[in-house]
Protein backbone atom coordinates (compact mmCIF):
# COMPACT_ATOMS: atom_id res chain seq x y z
CA UNK A 1 0.00 0.00 0.00
CA UNK A 2 1.37 3.41 -0.97
CA UNK A 3 -0.21 5.91 1.45
CA UNK A 4 1.37 9.02 2.95
CA UNK A 5 -0.19 11.29 5.58
CA UNK A 6 1.66 14.47 6.52
CA UNK A 7 1.14 17.65 8.52
CA UNK A 8 3.57 20.47 7.93
CA UNK A 9 4.20 24.08 6.94
CA UNK A 10 4.71 25.28 3.39
CA UNK A 11 8.34 26.25 2.82
CA UNK A 12 7.51 28.47 -0.16
CA UNK A 13 4.47 29.80 -2.00
CA UNK A 14 2.79 27.16 -4.18
CA UNK A 15 3.53 27.36 -7.92
CA UNK A 16 0.43 26.91 -10.09
CA UNK A 17 1.12 25.86 -13.68
CA UNK A 18 -0.76 24.20 -16.51
CA UNK A 19 0.29 21.19 -18.56
CA UNK A 20 0.26 21.26 -22.36
CA UNK A 21 -3.18 19.63 -22.24
CA UNK A 22 -4.46 22.44 -19.97
CA UNK A 23 -4.51 20.43 -16.74
CA UNK A 24 -3.70 22.50 -13.62
CA UNK A 25 -0.92 21.33 -11.32
CA UNK A 26 0.65 22.91 -8.28
CA UNK A 27 4.09 22.23 -6.85
CA UNK A 28 5.01 23.06 -3.27
CA UNK A 29 7.07 21.70 -0.43
CA UNK A 30 6.33 21.31 3.25
CA UNK A 31 8.53 21.06 6.32
CA UNK A 32 7.54 18.24 8.65
CA UNK A 33 9.18 18.26 12.06
CA UNK A 34 10.41 15.01 13.53
CA UNK A 35 8.73 13.50 16.57
CA UNK A 36 11.96 12.71 18.39
CA UNK A 37 13.66 16.06 17.68
CA UNK A 38 11.54 19.14 17.00
CA UNK A 39 14.63 21.06 15.90
CA UNK A 40 14.92 18.87 12.80
CA UNK A 41 12.56 18.72 9.85
CA UNK A 42 12.13 16.79 6.65
CA UNK A 43 11.38 18.82 3.53
CA UNK A 44 8.88 17.03 1.32
CA UNK A 45 8.10 17.95 -2.31
CA UNK A 46 4.39 17.73 -3.14
CA UNK A 47 2.28 17.97 -6.30
CA UNK A 48 -1.48 18.53 -6.51
CA UNK A 49 -3.58 18.33 -9.68
CA UNK A 50 -6.78 19.89 -11.05
CA UNK A 51 -9.11 21.62 -8.54
CA UNK A 52 -6.90 20.65 -5.61
CA UNK A 53 -3.99 22.47 -7.27
CA UNK A 54 -6.02 25.61 -7.93
CA UNK A 55 -7.37 25.69 -4.36
CA UNK A 56 -3.96 25.21 -2.75
CA UNK A 57 -2.39 27.89 -4.96
CA UNK A 58 -5.19 30.34 -4.22
CA UNK A 59 -5.40 30.00 -0.45
CA UNK A 60 -2.05 28.82 0.87
CA UNK A 61 1.18 30.74 1.23
CA UNK A 62 4.60 30.14 2.73
CA UNK A 63 4.33 29.34 6.44
CA UNK A 64 0.73 28.09 6.39
CA UNK A 65 0.05 24.64 7.81
CA UNK A 66 -1.54 21.88 5.77
CA UNK A 67 -2.60 18.29 6.44
CA UNK A 68 -2.41 16.12 3.37
CA UNK A 69 -2.81 12.57 2.26
CA UNK A 70 -1.47 11.09 -0.93
CA UNK A 71 0.96 8.62 -2.42
CA UNK A 72 4.71 8.60 -3.00
CA UNK A 73 5.89 8.93 -6.56
CA UNK A 74 9.48 8.22 -7.58
CA UNK A 75 10.57 9.15 -11.09
CA UNK A 76 13.78 9.70 -12.97
CA UNK A 77 14.88 12.14 -15.65
CA UNK A 78 18.03 12.90 -17.62
CA UNK A 79 19.98 16.12 -17.07
CA UNK A 80 23.34 16.72 -18.75
CA UNK A 81 23.66 13.00 -19.47
CA UNK A 82 23.14 12.16 -15.82
CA UNK A 83 20.12 10.31 -14.37
CA UNK A 84 18.41 12.28 -11.59
CA UNK A 85 15.78 10.85 -9.24
CA UNK A 86 12.82 12.78 -7.82
CA UNK A 87 10.60 11.65 -4.94
CA UNK A 88 7.39 13.58 -4.27
CA UNK A 89 3.95 13.16 -2.74
CA UNK A 90 0.99 13.24 -5.14
CA UNK A 91 -1.77 14.90 -3.08
CA UNK A 92 -5.13 13.11 -3.02
CA UNK A 93 -6.71 14.88 -0.01
CA UNK A 94 -5.82 17.95 2.00
CA UNK A 95 -7.11 20.27 4.67
CA UNK A 96 -5.95 23.60 6.01
CA UNK A 97 -4.78 23.52 9.61
CA UNK A 98 -4.80 27.22 10.45
CA UNK A 99 -7.30 29.86 9.41
CA UNK A 100 -6.66 32.72 7.03
CA UNK A 101 -7.16 35.20 9.88
CA UNK A 102 -4.32 33.55 11.81
CA UNK A 103 -1.91 33.96 8.90
CA UNK A 104 -3.22 37.08 7.15
CA UNK A 105 -4.55 35.37 4.00
CA UNK A 106 -7.95 35.25 2.31
CA UNK A 107 -10.70 33.00 3.65
CA UNK A 108 -11.33 29.59 2.18
CA UNK A 109 -14.08 28.53 4.59
CA UNK A 110 -16.98 30.18 2.73
CA UNK A 111 -15.97 28.79 -0.66
CA UNK A 112 -15.16 25.21 0.29
CA UNK A 113 -17.51 22.76 -1.39
CA UNK A 114 -18.96 19.92 0.66
CA UNK A 115 -17.75 17.48 -2.00
CA UNK A 116 -14.19 18.85 -2.13
CA UNK A 117 -11.73 16.08 -1.25
CA UNK A 118 -10.24 16.59 2.19
CA UNK A 119 -10.31 15.42 5.75
CA UNK A 120 -13.24 17.57 6.88
CA UNK A 121 -15.52 20.35 5.74
CA UNK A 122 -14.53 22.86 8.36
CA UNK A 123 -11.46 25.00 8.86
CA UNK A 124 -9.94 24.62 12.31
CA UNK A 125 -8.78 27.71 14.15
CA UNK A 126 -5.12 27.74 15.09
CA UNK A 127 -6.15 28.90 18.57
CA UNK A 128 -7.98 25.60 19.20
CA UNK A 129 -4.99 23.42 18.30
CA UNK A 130 -2.46 22.57 20.96
CA UNK A 131 0.99 21.71 19.60
CA UNK A 132 0.99 18.70 21.95
CA UNK A 133 -1.88 17.22 19.87
CA UNK A 134 0.52 16.51 17.02
CA UNK A 135 3.03 13.66 17.06
CA UNK A 136 5.90 16.00 16.24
Amino acid sequence: MNLVTLIGRLTRDPELKYSQSGKAFCKFSIAVTREFNRDEADFINCVAWDKRAETIAEYLRKGRRIALQGRLSVRSYEQNGETKWMTEVIVDKFDFIDTAAASGGSSYEDKKSSNEPGFSNEVVSEDTIDDDDFPF
